[in-house]
């Protein structure tokens, strides 16, 4: 296998990228929106519409995602935000976990091809990477990136790898400005390189000074270009330096805070033991058994790194993973492969196969159950604060009162601290406004509170009747419909 001809080495890792995709594609659509899903789904609404886009550095990330999904979205149909689906937005994140995998493809050179494929299909049919690639969120494009810089620090230093650490770096930093703590780590992997295990000069690279000053200004301009929406939004600049202490203090949780132990615990849940199994294994006999390669001291000294950083930072989501998975996974097919170097006396060898069809048979369950049979369950790890089923109902029932009513273009007034999802559940009717409690929202045809109702609200409510619905484990709000509609039964 390692000595695999280029060509039949891509047509295999083009085969687990397009199988990669079939896995993703199907029911799309039948998980409900996300939070975090439905804000960039707004944004993206927002430029259909016509309307500029401006980076917002307290909770909206970089432009990377809306500038991929925009022109996508137009392609799909969809010309407006109400017009928009769910299948056409999380599409977008499809096509970018799919086409990662041909980047593993790049990797052999410096880490195998064992090791690459099996971090290829740990990411082509792991669960957590085919469940956040079915989401429409930056962490997908953002691991891609990061793959990408990684494998450009590690060629020979040439025009082409400068400019592709540039760009990767930039397209990583337009993701998530979060790409400061990736930067420090590979950096400090990078140093750890240089001086423990230099790269040996090769014919026709260009000097370090060279590769440098081209990736740093390939950085700079794509950078620039992609914050500012191609010269569109110079402000982006200016209020990317904001972003530092708004992402200081929501390092220290924000509700979000977890043990130093949260992603270890992830990781570990259903299949994923095994890729921790043969990660460590890969890591400790790579690093301390084998006599370490350059291009596996660089990849060990920032998987550890990056495993302290995120764990060390009170704030985690199961999603932020991701990040951790990239390293394992390329460490999973070392471990694989030096472990059974090693198991030589019978029977124990013919033990190893067996033993790795059904850690893969584990995988591939916990994939089916995680992503299609149980995707938004109290018992999924990776459902994390997620719209429940029940928030569709209310959308329909405002259908349902709507059509009774005869009402052409119903007002809705939604009054809460925090509306969301609903500006995309209620995305087809033209005349929902939203509040925060105190203001006034005026005469309506329906409204939706909280559980805790607003004194200056209620006076409006008298002759509203009030059904409750679900929209996330533990959170309620309330539809107030007129009082002389009944609610047709369901059949």
């Amino acid at each position: 296998m390692a000595n695999l001809p280029p060509k039949y080495r891509w047509a295999i890792f083009g085969c687990i990228a397009l199988l990669a995709l079939c896995v993703r594609l199907p029911q799309l659509g039948s998980r409900p929106m996300h939070t975090d899903e439905t804000v960039n789904a707004y944004i993206v609404g927002q430029l259909l519409a016509g309307e500029p886009y401006h980076y917002d550095p307290q909770d909206r990330h970089g432009p990377a995602l809306s500038e991929i999904a925009l022109p996508l979205a137009r392609l799909q149909g969809a010309h407006t935000f109400a017009s928009l689906t769910e299948s056409e937005l999380r599409l977008v994140t499809v096509l970018g976990g799919s086409l990662m995998i041909l980047l593993f493809g790049l990797g052999v050179e410096f880490f195998g091809f064992p090791a690459c494929l099996a971090a290829a299909l740990l990411f082509a049919f792991g669960p957590m990477p085919v469940y956040y690639s079915r989401y429409f969120i930056h962490e997908t494009f953002f691991v891609a990136a990061t793959l990408g810089l990684l494998l450009a620090l590690l060629w020979r230093r040439s025009w082409a790898a400068a400019i592709f650490t540039g760009l990767s770096a930039a397209f990583m930093v337009a993701c998530k400005e979060t790409a400061a703590l990736h930067f420090a780590a590979l950096g400090a992997a990078f140093l750890t390189c240089h001086f423990a295990r230099p790269a040996p000069k090769v014919p026709g690279e260009i000097s370090p000074l060279r590769f440098w000053l081209a990736a740093g200004g390939m950085f700079l301009i794509s950078g620039i270009l992609l914050f500012t929406w191609f010269g569109r939004d110079w402000r982006a600049l200016t209020d990317l330096l904001h972003a530092g202490p708004h992402l200081a203090a929501r390092a220290g949780g924000e509700g979000h805070a977890k043990p130093f132990w949260y992603y270890l615990v992830l990781l570990a849940n259903g299949g994923g033991r095994f890729v921790l199994f043969f990660s460590v294994i890969g890591i400790l006999l790579q690093l301390v058994v084998k006599g370490v390669s350059r291009a596996w001291l660089f990849l060990g000294v920032y998987a550890l790194l990056i495993i302290g950083i995120y764990s060390v930072i009170p704030y985690k989501t199961p999603w932020l993973g991701l990040n951790l998975w990239l390293p394992l996974a390329l460490f999973v097919g070392s471990g694989m492969e030096l472990l059974r170097a090693r198991m030589k006396p019978f029977p124990y060898r013919h033990l190893f196969w067996p033993f790795v069809l059904i850690c893969g048979a584990s995988l591939a369950m916990d994939t089916y159950t995680r992503v299609f049979r149980d995707p938004i369950g109290e018992k999924n790890p990776y459902a994390y604060a997620h719209t429940i089923d029940d928030l569709l109902g209310l959308p329909a029932r405002i259908a349902e009162v709507t059509q009774a009513r005869h009402l052409a273009n119903p007002r809705i007034a939604v009054v809460a601290t925090d509306a969301w999802p609903l500006p995309w559940y209620l995305r087809q009717y033209a005349q929902t406004g939203f509040w925060q409690p105190g203001q006034d929202p005026g005469p309506a045809d329906f409204y939706v509170t909280t559980t805790d109702v607003p004194d200056n609200v209620q006076a409006r409510l008298k002759s509203f009747q009030m059904e409750f619905f679900g929209v996330r484990p533990d959170v309620l709000l309330i539809l107030w419909t007129p009082a002389d509609t009944s609610r047709t039964p369901t059949p």
